[in-house]
């Protein structure tokens, strides 16, 4: 069908319709000077000229090609092998939407099933759906997902102080409407003592580890106590920390959620990202998203179907557990791909270089005069340091070394003003690290 656009007649019958006689009309309460304002454009370049000029620009940015990266706080510089990107920009799979037809996109099923099946593998939990937006409304759709399990009779949710504070935020927008009470924000408040808050009224427990504060939480009986009050247990978990330490199925966790950028995505101002989500196999039927399954057809050929689908679309909306629509198909092939390349014991050593790293960067820091490093339990990836200045300003003097400085705690824990979250991955050498103390030093003076 050719496009064709509207005619005058066609422009002339529109404002008739809507009662106005020309299209200037339709922004008459736009200031005229302010209508047609005259743009002061360069001239006419070249497509060689406008790269070099678009270029210069670009240098003005402190991006980590050129820029010394300490900072993490939910979002993490991590390697990505060139692979990655030469699969998630092949033609076939160059799309964010999932085809509405999936079961003749077998290709997009497999990569779909494969990275389900490796979620699960390193959650250690049973079945995973094919991801959300980003950590933030997985962990939001765990806590609705609990709800339903408790067939709605539970209204009080349990989250620890340090899941990350953006995450309890959309939590808290995501179940305003469903009357579920959040509890657990108090910061004086150990793990120990926020499990005490656990009544016959909780729907699920969340806690996170590492937690936001970089922290490697003992969970140690923690599944016993929730579970003994009839309440389930999420665990938020940083995926690369799998690599290296124990799969919180395998210490009881109910749900496994958390962000998916670290597995072979960028940090691109914030996204697109995905949450990854995974779940024991009895609650299958309670969980939001897709799921994508494998079978064999009439011939017993190998193929992938769509299995269950809990959007409102596919089946009926008053049976819809959840009003997520679609996942972040492009974003959970690129983590499959990542974690296809670097294999388990690949993984396994990208986390060693971060946890050994991370503390030699903090052996350092402390050293440093005015400095010390406040983290005193087992940390990952991320530790917490006291600085003489506030960390704005800090950071501030640490772009002029080249370094993009480290989180200020202070913006979400009042208490902790002037303390910055530093995180140092398999990507920073020991020659940055050694170079962040200098700056630091030489910042203090």
């Amino acid at each position: 069908m050719p496009y064709i656009p509207h005619n005058d007649a066609d422009r002339a019958a529109m404002l008739k319709a809507i009662g106005v006689s020309s299209l200037e009309d339709l922004f008459r309460d736009v200031p005229a000077q302010a209508r047609y304002p005259e743009i002061n454009l360069p001239a006419p370049m070249s497509e060689p000229e406008l790269l070099d000029h678009i270029g210069a620009f670009s240098q003005m940015n402190a991006d980590l090609n050129h820029f010394i990266c300490f900072l993490g706080a939910g979002a993490y510089r991590h390697f990505i092998p060139s692979v990655v990107d030469h699969i998630v920009s092949r033609s076939e799979f160059y799309t964010a939407y999932t085809p509405y037809q999936p079961e003749i996109s077998q290709g997009t099923l497999q990569a779909i099933f494969e990275y389900q099946s490796m979620i699960c593998a390193l959650t250690g939990m049973e079945v995973a759906n094919a991801s959300h937006y980003d950590g933030a409304t997985a962990v939001a759709e765990a806590i609705v997902m609990a709800y339903n399990v408790q067939r709605k009779k539970r209204n009080k949710v349990v989250m620890s102080p340090y899941v990350h504070p953006e995450y309890r935020a959309t939590a808290r927008t995501y179940v305003q409407g469903l009357g579920l009470e959040i509890v657990g924000d108090d910061r004086r408040q150990d793990l120990d003592t926020v499990l005490n808050l656990v009544d016959e009224q909780t729907a699920c427990v969340v806690t996170q580890t590492p937690n936001f504060l970089g922290e490697i939480e003992d969970l140690r009986g923690v599944g016993d106590r929730v579970h003994a009050k009839g309440a389930l247990w999420v665990v938020v978990a940083d995926p690369i920390s799998l690599g290296l330490f124990k799969a919180p199925g395998d210490y009881g966790a109910d749900i496994v959620v958390g962000e998916g950028q670290p597995l072979g995505n960028p940090l691109s101002f914030g996204g697109p990202y995905l949450g990854f989500f995974a779940t024991r196999e009895r609650f299958v039927h309670k969980m939001a998203g897709r799921l994508v399954g494998e079978t064999v057809d009439a011939e017993g050929r190998r193929g992938f179907v769509l299995t269950l689908s809990a959007r409102e679309q596919h089946i009926r909306r008053e049976r819809a557990t959840s009003n997520i629509c679609s996942n972040e198909a492009l974003n959970a092939l690129a983590a499959a791909v990542y974690l296809a390349a670097v294999g388990k014991c690949g993984l396994r050593r990208i986390a060693e270089l971060c946890y050994h790293k991370a503390h030699y960067a903090a052996k350092a820091v402390s050293k440093v005069r005015g400095y010390s490093v406040v983290t005193t339990k087992p940390f990952f990836k991320e530790f917490v340091v006291r600085c003489p200045m506030p960390v704005s300003d800090l950071n501030d003097e640490l772009l002029e070394w080249g370094i993009v400085g480290g989180y200020d705690l202070g913006r979400d824990y009042p208490d902790l003003a002037n303390h910055m979250l530093l995180c140092v991955t398999e990507r920073n050498s020991r020659a940055e690290i050694d170079y962040l103390a200098k700056a630091l030093r030489e910042v203090a003076k």
